[in-house]
């Protein structure tokens, strides 16, 4: 099933704008600060893959990855009960209008 243009177009820019504030949020700042530190310090070793320094960028690598894909994941699923109950509700007052014996 294609969703109308418009929709798609909404459900995108819902999607760059949630992406935007997650970006920017501060917790995740932290994270990404303290992951970007770990990979400079990744370099200054020879053996890249088997060094503390790789396995401790590694780590938060994934934590901050994990934080941003349930937070994305967190507020698409809001975004999607929101749209839900507006549809229900949409609908049941069709249904109730279509019921009236004046409609």
């Amino acid at each position: 099933m294609d969703f109308p243009r418009w929709m798609q177009r909404a459900i995108q820019a819902r999607l760059d704008e949630v992406t935007a504030r997650i970006e920017h949020d501060p917790e995740l700042s932290r994270v990404r600060g303290g992951t970007d530190e770990a990979f400079e310090v990744l370099f200054a070793g020879k053996d890249v893959e088997q060094t503390p320094e790789y396995i401790e960028w590694e780590n938060r690598y994934i934590v901050s990855k994990g934080i941003e894909n349930e937070r994305l994941y967190m507020q698409g699923l809001r975004d999607g009960i929101q749209l839900t109950v507006s549809l229900l509700g949409q609908s049941m007052l069709t249904d109730r209008d279509k019921d009236r014996p004046d409609g």
